[in-house]
């Protein structure tokens, strides 16, 4: 298998609302239906957001009509690099108290 026939794909975007962000936790969409190489955290509210991994610790902040890319594994192939984890499901929460917008997660994954 040649790394050159992976294709990249897409998982249906995820997004939760601004009244639907506290200062709790609240679960993003659905965990992911497959490991993904390629991952968009796009806050599209008015204030900053603190993602995480688990729902309990804070790992990512994302400014106010921000993004974070993480490019994990879009160069390797299909049987090398890091992924994040298929059924992983990420959460938000405030940093500051957004008025406005959506925040979203974009996922891609590789298939051969």
């Amino acid at each position: 298998m040649s790394a050159l026939s992976i294709k990249l794909l897409p998982e249906p975007v995820r997004s939760l609302a601004f009244g639907s962000i506290s200062g709790a936790y609240m679960g993003v969409g659905t965990p992911l239906s497959n490991p993904s190489r390629l991952i968009i955290f796009q806050n599209f509210t008015d204030a900053a957001l603190m993602v995480s991994f688990d729902g309990i610790t804070d790992h990512l902040p994302v400014a106010a009509n921000g993004f974070v890319l993480l490019d994990v594994t879009a160069n390797k192939s299909a049987t090398q690099g890091f992924y994040i984890a298929e059924g992983t499901r990420f959460y938000v929460k405030e940093i500051g108290v957004p008025s406005l917008g959506t925040f979203y997660i974009s996922s891609f994954y590789g298939i051969d």
